[in-house]
């Protein structure tokens, strides 16, 4: 492991044949997922982040007592579907003689092509775990040049196919989901025998990068060379710099070192029309719209991205953790505000709210010792009965900061300072680096959810700073009332943090989940709930997304956000790119049927009560 990788306690190269190694149904490693002890402790197994191989006896609780969950009721998964119960390949045959005479790997394995039929959204897990893909992918190829991309999108082209990128599976938009009324043959083409780093640039800090890469695997190699991109996505172990690309992606350490729009130096995508590159590599250019931005969030619907040319920047000498607690969400997020104003965020600065700060409470791990309890005791009552935080109202912020040691001492020592003018009190290294690294293991949570009728997802948007704190409150409120007005019969779990901070505003991150025991159509109901609160959040000043994307599942709003001629131009770029619709995966352009834009690929999956 590098000394730029914050996560997994081991790197793995991850295999063509993902399944091997990843959960058919599930996030993550096969190695590692919480489950429960018998009906108590809660334990999570493997050995790959810092919370493995841990107890965790608080959990329990607040799975019961704030989601109402029950360890005696217990939703059972079905089995992984056999080849003969998956739907059958559409087959061209004049694409196979074509593809067989090249060097091209690829596979007609029912299971692989289902592993690449989905992303990671509850709909598509709930899918997995209780029903059946109406559409999958008929073939899967791995390309591994420039060459033979070119290759398969020719002959894409020429046979009439339709071709879906894949690259790390873990979009949370239905991007990945196969349109059911296409009936041309669907090529899933997986990029990841496309992840090298061809060159590394020392002079002008640049590295040329093929797009298959993960972003862990990006970051070690780069760190054995003394480099970084700095570009830390929740789902870094898995997603790919093509999907950051194709999804214009946002990383944890965004303030220190960009988003990817900002360590775009270069690119080379194909498409049906040809491979599409600009002719040099400068810093920046004046030659009418910038093509990259025809490319970055285009999302699979334009052609394959092979490569990019990133910045890089030398290995920091030291890192260090942080936290901070506040009386007040209203406290923090001043506090955040004039961070922003003052232009001195850390790499990474994360703003909880109370619901967020009491899970994280319930995550911790068995007391090592009766010292410790005592020490904790001590802390807590500091903070609870001589400061005046109420625990009801206490939230947290997450610091991470990277540089030279002299500079990051200089920056701890004015991130407090500012906090406490907004009544923030310093809450220790150890806070601050357990909740950064939480991020990494907090998927594998839902997969428990679901074990026992709960249903999580997470939604995000951006929002100018007067507009912040009241979009939390009126989306949280709107979940509550929609939830309760849906037939809810359990608490809900609604709960927000502040992340990358911008000098016009906010990145928002929620997460909401129910007990959806005693309905009937749990899929329909979570979607119009969701739904009503993305109506809220447009309503308050949000955006559509800060960084998930659009994919199918937001497209219904588009007119909305961008208007009927932004749509019109997205159409043009798509209609003289491709105009056979070669990359048929339907992203972004809202359908013409408007119920299919309303259509869960779940709804028609009833719960097993």
């Amino acid at each position: 492991m590098s000394s730029n990788d914050p996560r997994a306690a081991k790197q793995t190269i991850i295999p063509k044949r993902r399944q091997d190694l990843l959960k058919w149904n599930g996030w993550g490693y096969k190695d590692s997922k919480f489950q429960f002890d018998g009906q108590s402790m809660c334990e999570v197994t493997g050995d790959r982040y810092k919370i493995s191989g841990q107890k965790l006896p608080l959990l329990k609780d607040w799975f019961i007592g704030v989601i109402g969950a029950s360890m005696e009721r217990k939703s059972l998964a079905q089995p992984e579907l056999s080849a003969d119960q998956l739907p059958k390949a559409i087959i061209n045959e004049q694409f196979l003689i074509s593809l067989k005479k090249t060097s091209i790997s690829y596979s007609e394995d029912a299971h692989d092509r289902l592993f690449r039929a989905h992303g990671h959204t509850m709909d598509e897990l709930f899918i997995l775990r209780y029903g059946k893909f109406e559409r999958i992918p008929d073939i899967v190829v791995w390309p591994e040049s420039q060459e033979q991309v070119e290759q398969i999108v020719s002959l894409a082209s020429e046979n009439n196919c339709a071709v879906i990128p894949y690259g790390g599976g873990t979009s949370v938009t239905w991007a990945l989901l196969c349109p059911k009324n296409e009936n041309r043959m669907i090529i899933s083409l997986d990029t990841c025998m496309l992840n090298k780093i061809l060159w590394i640039d020392e002079n002008n800090l640049t590295a040329r990068i093929q797009s298959g890469i993960n972003g862990q695997e990006l970051e070690r190699q780069l760190g054995e060379k003394g480099y970084c991109t700095g570009h830390e996505p929740d789902s870094m172990e898995f997603s790919t710099l093509g999907g950051w690309v194709a999804t214009r992606a946002s990383g944890m350490k965004k303030n220190q070192y960009g988003n990817i729009e900002d360590l775009l130096v270069h690119l080379t995508i194909v498409t049906p029309k040809g491979t599409l590159s600009k002719n040099c590599l400068v810093p920046r250019i004046s030659n009418g719209p910038d093509i990259h931005h025809f490319v970055l969030g285009s999302e699979g619907t334009l052609g394959v991205i092979v490569d990019a040319t990133l910045k890089i920047r030398p290995l920091p000498k030291c890192r260090k953790y942080g936290s901070v607690a506040f009386p007040t969400f209203e406290d923090g997020v001043k506090f955040m505000r004039e961070v922003a104003r003052l232009k001195c965020a850390p790499a990474s600065i994360r703003l909880l709210d109370n619901e967020q700060f009491s899970f994280g409470q319930a995550l911790k791990s068995e007391t090592s010792s009766m010292l410790q309890s005592f020490v904790d005791g001590l802390k807590k009552f500091y903070v609870t009965k001589i400061k005046g935080f109420e625990p009801s109202q206490i939230c947290a912020a997450t610091l991470v900061f990277e540089g030279d040691k002299e500079d990051v001492l200089a920056h701890e020592n004015k991130i407090y300072s500012i906090a406490k003018q907004f009544n923030g009190l310093p809450a220790g290294e150890e806070n601050g680096e357990k909740g950064y690294m939480l991020t990494f293991a907090i998927a594998y949570l839902r997969d428990l959810g679901f074990d026992y009728y709960v249903i999580a997802e997470s939604f995000e948007t951006s929002a100018p700073w007067d507009r912040v704190s009241d979009l939390i409150k009126n989306v949280k409120k709107c979940l509550e009332r929609t939830s309760k007005n849906a037939g809810v019969q359990y608490p809900i779990y609604s709960s927000a943090r502040v992340t990358q901070v911008y000098d016009a505003g906010a990145c928002i991150y929620f997460y909401f989940a129910i007990n959806y025991y005693g309905l009937s159509d749990p899929v329909k109901i979570y979607n119009e709930i969701e739904a009503a609160a993305r109506d809220e959040i447009i309503a308050s000043g949000g955006s559509l997304s800060h960084h998930h994307g659009v994919g199918k599942i937001r497209r219904r709003w588009m007119n909305q956000t961008i208007g009927e001629h932004g749509i019109g131009m997205i159409k043009a770029v798509k209609d003289y790119i491709d105009p056979k619709n070669v990359f048929a995966s339907g992203n972004i352009i809202p359908s013409e049927n408007a119920d299919e834009n309303e259509q869960s690929p779940a709804q028609h999956i009833k719960a097993k009560l």
